[in-house]
């Protein structure tokens, strides 16, 4: 088969083809579906591991991933909701023909009303068919639209990042990321403004002149390049362009409608955390049994502690180290590998003795900075490096209870800060707990 588009052999076999891609349609859909219904629980994990971890670098990626997933799978189930709904007419119109208003004897005023808002079966038929179709090929449309979104939100934070915030490069990052920031605010809100209105500012002749290079530009920022022809398919369209304005709207309800949640207090909502009188599951390590679930911050086992002794974890964070920093600035590195770097080890690096010798320096500062207490009295207790069966590093200790009287009690772990040269205590976390030793 010959691919020249000018062939009428090629424009044949196209025809053909249209005429029977509701298959195609349906097979991909449904392979489709059952893959996105797989993968976004392993996107959510993924996701919330990232967000514990404060890596920044794979929170973008997988949350585009996760949004493109969520779009694709809400259009795709309509499209096979749709597709079934229009072999059941097919079907239909096999057994009973077309609409016989006659036979249906029906008032004068029903009749014409009904003939001239509902029409023959036949244009039913072909609305649903048309509705199937570009449901269909929309469907794949708004995953590049949100990844040119995101492509464009992440030029402007390179920017700032390459130039603005890059000290070595002083006045000249300034001179050169300033004019860059201008130039891509104002085109992505022209872009913005193209998009929404169809294609208005290329219709003006003055303004499409200003607009070109924007258009330009852009165009290869957005990937639009790949996926233009069918947006151009679409706007020479008019029902392809309803269906396209029909579309945002739908998302956005959704979007409002997922916000909604039964309410149970006026006080005791949202925005929890805990206290001597709130208890939050994700601060207790027996209540986080999903895979989606990961430590957030701090956990003690159990609301309930029937051995002599409690456990509690702390997970390492930015913030951990440069509290330990403030108080021994002899530990900061001359270069702060934290974020994405390398693994590979080079000559230069530290030996081991050293290493071992900081590391104790490093633990000591630590156990300095943060204190444990059980209700109000503090706890002697060290902390150990260690990590959560789902590899989640942490610092470690364990408090002996033999002391604590049976009942309620409050965890809280304390942390010392440096504020104009004077040292202060403030509460890092509280966490409530029930003391019932086994006898």
């Amino acid at each position: 088969m010959s691919n020249d588009y000018n062939n009428p052999a090629f424009k044949k076999w196209l025809q053909r083809l249209q005429e029977e891609s509701w298959q195609l349609e349906l097979l991909i859909s449904g392979f489709a579906i059952f893959g996105l219904f797989s993968a976004i629980t392993p996107l959510e994990v993924l996701l919330k591991e990232a967000q514990t971890d404060e890596n920044s670098l794979a929170i973008l990626p997988i949350t585009v991933t996760l949004i493109s997933c969520v779009i694709l799978l809400f259009n795709l189930l309509l499209h096979v909701v749709l597709r079934g709904l229009w072999i059941g007419a097919l079907g239909l119109r096999y057994v009973s023909g077309d609409i016989d208003y006659d036979y249906l004897n029906y008032s004068p005023k029903f009749s014409n009303y009904l003939r001239k808002k509902v029409g023959s079966f036949d244009r039913y038929i072909s609305r649903l068919e048309n509705y199937c179709s570009v449901i269909f090929a929309i469907s794949f449309l708004l995953i590049f639209y949100v990844l040119a979104f995101i492509f464009t939100i992440a030029s402007i934070g390179i920017i700032i990042k390459l130039l603005l915030s890059n000290d070595d490069l002083g006045s000249w990052g300034r001179l050169i990321g300033i004019p860059l920031i201008v130039f891509f605010s104002v085109g992505m809100l022209m872009v913005f403004i193209d998009f929404a209105t169809q294609g208005w500012l290329k219709k003006k002749k003055w303004i499409s002149k200003i607009y070109f290079p924007f258009y330009w530009v852009f165009s290869y920022i957005t990937l639009s390049f790949l996926y233009r022809p069918l947006v151009y398919n679409f706007l020479d369209n008019k029902f392809g362009k309803r269906l396209s304005l029909l579309l945002l709207p739908i998302y956005i309800l959704l979007f409002v409608l997922t916000s909604y949640t039964n309410k149970t207090s006026n006080y005791f909502n949202r925005n929890l955390y805990s206290s001597d009188i709130i208890g939050i599951s994700s601060n207790y390590e027996d209540m986080l049994d999903d895979e989606k679930d990961f430590i957030e911050d701090v956990v003690i086992p159990s609301k309930v502690i029937t051995d002599d002794f409690l456990k509690m974890f702390m997970l390492i964070n930015e913030d951990i180290e440069n509290n330990v920093f403030a108080f021994n600035p002899k530990l900061q590195p001359e270069k702060d590998i934290r974020g994405f770097s390398s693994d590979i080890v080079f000559l230069n690096d530290l030996s081991r003795k050293d290493r071992d010798s900081i590391r104790h320096a490093y633990m000591k500062t630590l156990n300095n900075v943060y204190k444990v207490r059980i209700d109000s009295t503090e706890y002697d207790c060290e902390f150990i490096l260690t990590e959560t069966k789902k590899k989640q590093k942490g610092f470690e200790t364990y408090l002996n209870l033999k002391e604590v009287a049976p009942g309620k009690h409050l965890f809280s772990l304390t942390r010392r800060e440096i504020i104009k040269k004077d040292t202060s205590t403030f509460f890092v976390k509280q966490i409530p707990f029930w003391y019932f030793p086994n006898k």
